[in-house]
């Protein structure tokens, strides 16, 4: 009999540890995992992907620009974007999708920014629609704005530090020397691992003057001279010198702005021309249409984009009799035309990043700038002095240029022709090989003498920049300039109105008055709800429901009256009688599962109607225990329609009742036993999923199934089911105890 074959052994592997060669396993922390693997990930987003640095620019934005640049794209035509974002990979190891939605935000056609980098051709798409597509690389065109040339100033004079790219085979800006504080100027966002970062926009002629004044006052109020943020947009600002102040201190905190608009008389219209920076005109339509479909605004009579090539326009067709400010106000409360900018200016400072209040980010940006400038001076010097060591070299051949032509005349060897001049002249190697390489038609007197003239020149040229390098007041001098030239060449107005006196154009806005007026509610069974005032009650008073459907309740009410729905998921939705139109005996009334927007698979349990949260709620559970709640713990300030967490979920909810003052009350179980208690005997709770307090001690495998009022139950022997104490197991129904008119109802 052959033998049966042993399956091989199979290493035990430890889930706690790492798989290593062949099937091991080896022990590592979580810790050190984390450490290993999770922060260098971390820090390679945050350092060189989320996070702008000093410059204003994150990576990929500058490898997009210094690629266009190199392309010669600052001074000459226009190309496809297909071909920039094919050269930027060289740069930037990502797919052309990632890199063209980069060059997309900073165009000036897509409108993000205030003073963009790209001279766009063709559909960028626009940062105030969420639906306008931006067309395909292969159909626009692009080149570099003018105002990169204060990006490039002098990058080639050794201003900022060359690095290599991904794969070593070109040099790269780590930042470049932009000659004013972009990282204010253009509007900046990024989510990295763990934190983030949120730089609004600034104008740039404010930000240069205040950039000015800082440095030649480091005391200047910033607010002075910076009085808010100012968006491509445009809008309005609503101006908090507390907010603003703590902004610019911090680096933290919310600017609120707002829409503009105006009236047109002849249509009866209102016409939205700006909209918050941070919204677009697809949200604002679809919250207003939520807004009309919900009955809270009912002054608007249609509302369309009619955005062209003029620019962004919302109109508001209006109802007759409506009043367009008091419109307006609903409307920036309840929708985003009235929005915040959250800030966090989270910058990256020598590869570490920090959140800074606007001071001390132009203070960081001025010393950065100086560093540039000096970089600038000291190629400048090495330059002048390189230019300066040769034409000393030609002056020396003026005191004989009979000899230095007879020098290399009589030179055999070509190699022996700068070593020759070196000895005759007292030159060094690189003046020989500089006069050794003039034409013979340019060794004559006349020629030297023009060459050498430039030497005092040079000597004083490059005292002047060791002077300027050796100089804080100069050094501030010329960035100063330089400021102050930018400013004047690519200023502009602001776009974003501030508006000072919030008070005085916000007026108080009016609450929306409900009328009120009698109506009686119906629930059926299923969940219908209908509302119905008494005049159409005594038109038609018999009810329709669906087939199989039949009422579950009705209560006289006010319209006023709000409505609390109980559900099986331990939720309470809130909603107002106001909030369902009036309805009619012949219709089958509102679902609702559907009106208040209940999650799937959940069920109605009871609805309470309730004028004011005086009184409380008693709730019945399963298991013999009875919570008694104050109606003010379902009281909101705010308008919230769903309430997690309503009741107890330690036990099936059998029913709930308000309760305005304490009475009798039956429980009955469903092998047939009763308990009469009163609810003075069950304390208050404050918190809603309170478990309650037993009140029917039940039997084995029993349940409570009912309860009710004892008045009006018909019950004839009281004492027989009435306990002093609780719990209290109860007594049997006897059979003149048991009618049909103990079925629960409501107080």
């Amino acid at each position: 009999m052959a033998k049966k074959k042993q399956a091989p052994d199979k290493k035990k592997i430890n889930t706690d540890g790492i798989m290593g060669l062949h099937g091991s396993t080896t022990e590592q922390a979580i810790s050190e995992t984390l450490e290993i693997n999770y922060m260098p990930y971390a820090m390679s987003v945050i350092v060189s992907r989320a996070i702008p640095e000093i410059d204003g620019f994150k990576p990929s934005h500058r490898k997009l620009l210094y690629t266009m640049y190199k392309m010669g794209l600052l001074n000459g035509s226009r190309t496809k974007s297909a071909n920039i974002v094919g050269q930027t990979m060289r740069l930037n190891p990502h797919g052309d999708a990632a890199i063209y939605e980069t060059m997309v935000r900073l165009a000036r056609g897509n409108e993000t920014l205030l003073h963009p980098f790209v001279d766009s051709k063709g559909n960028f798409g626009k940062v105030y629609s969420r639906d306008m597509a931006y067309a395909a690389s292969r159909y626009t065109e692009a080149k570099l704005d003018s105002i990169c040339s204060e990006l490039f100033k002098d990058i080639d004079s050794d201003t900022v530090d060359m690095v290599d790219n991904y794969d070593a085979t070109m040099k790269e800006p780590a930042l470049l020397p932009t000659t004013f504080p972009n990282v204010l100027v253009s509007a900046n966002q990024g989510i990295a691992v763990g934190m983030a970062s949120n730089i609004c926009s600034f104008n740039l002629k404010e930000i240069c003057d205040t950039t000015i004044a800082l440095m030649k006052n480091p005391d200047h109020d910033i607010l002075e001279t910076l009085p808010g943020p100012d968006f491509s947009t445009g809008g309005e600002l609503l101006f908090d010198e507390a907010a603003t102040r703590e902004i610019y201190s911090t680096g933290r905190g919310s600017f609120r702005l707002r829409a503009k608009w105006h009236y047109v008389k002849a249509g009866n219209l209102i016409e939205i021309t700006e909209i918050p920076y941070t919204t677009a005109t697809e949200v604002i339509m679809d919250k207003v249409a939520e807004l009309i479909k919900a009955g809270k605004i009912r002054e608007i009579a249609d509302m369309r984009d009619e955005t062209d090539l003029g620019g962004l326009k919302l109109t508001i067709d209006l109802k007759r009799g409506a009043d367009p400010d008091k419109l307006m106000q609903k409307l920036f409360r309840m929708t985003p035309l009235e929005d915040k900018f959250p800030c966090n200016f989270n910058i990256l400072i020598g590869g570490m990043p920090r959140v800074m209040g606007v001071g001390e980010i132009l203070d960081e940006w001025t010393a950065w700038r100086t560093d540039c400038v000096k970089r600038r001076i000291f190629f400048q010097i090495g330059k002048k002095e390189e230019r300066l060591h040769l034409l000393k070299g030609l002056e020396r051949i003026l005191l004989d240029i009979d000899k230095a032509i007879a020098t290399i005349r009589e030179t055999e060897m070509d190699s022996e022709v700068v070593p020759n001049l070196m000895i005759e002249f007292g030159i060094d190697e690189i003046q020989a090989n500089f006069v050794a390489e003039i034409k013979l038609r340019n060794i004559n007197k006349e020629y030297i003498l023009k060459q050498t003239k430039a030497i005092d020149q040079l000597e004083q040229e490059i005292a002047d920049l060791r002077d300027t390098l050796n100089s804080t007041r100069k050094l501030k001098s010329l960035i100063i300039k330089e400021l102050q030239a930018v400013s004047e060449k690519f200023g502009q107005p602001r776009k974003t109105e501030i508006i000072y006196d919030v008070a005085e154009t916000t007026p108080e806005v009016e609450e929306e008055v409900i009328p009120d007026y009698p109506v009686t509610v119906f629930l059926s069974k299923e969940g219908y709800l209908k509302k119905i005032t008494t005049q159409s009650l005594r038109m038609s008073g018999e009810q329709k429901f669906k087939e199989g459907d039949s009422l579950d309740f009705s209560q006289e009410a006010s319209n006023r009256w709000e409505l609390l729905a109980f559900t099986d998921q331990f939720q309470c939705y809130k909603a107002k009688l106001s909030d369902f139109e009036d309805s009619k005996a012949s219709l089958l009334g509102d679902y609702l599962p559907q009106k208040l927007g209940f999650d799937s698979g959940e069920n109605l349990i009871k609805v309470i109607l309730l004028q004011d949260y005086q009184g409380f709620l008693l709730f019945f559970f399963q298991n013999g225990k009875v919570a008694k709640v104050p109606l003010s713990a379902y009281e909101t300030k705010t308008n919230r329609k769903k309430l997690t967490g309503a009741y107890s979920d330690k036990s099936p909810l059998v029913t709930v009742t308000q309760l305005d003052q304490d009475i009798q009350m039956v429980l009955r179980a469903s092998d047939d036993r009763a308990v009469i208690f009163s609810t003075a005997q069950l304390q208050p709770k404050v918190t809603r999923n309170t478990q309650g307090v037993s009140v029917m001690a039940l039997k084995k495998k029993a349940v409570l199934v009912d309860t009710f009022p004892l008045e009006g139950s018909g019950i004839v022997n009281e004492s027989r089911y009435r306990s002093k104490t609780i719990p209290a197991a109860g007594a049997i129904l006897k059979p003149e105890d048991r009618q049909e008119k103990q079925e629960s109802f409501d107080i």
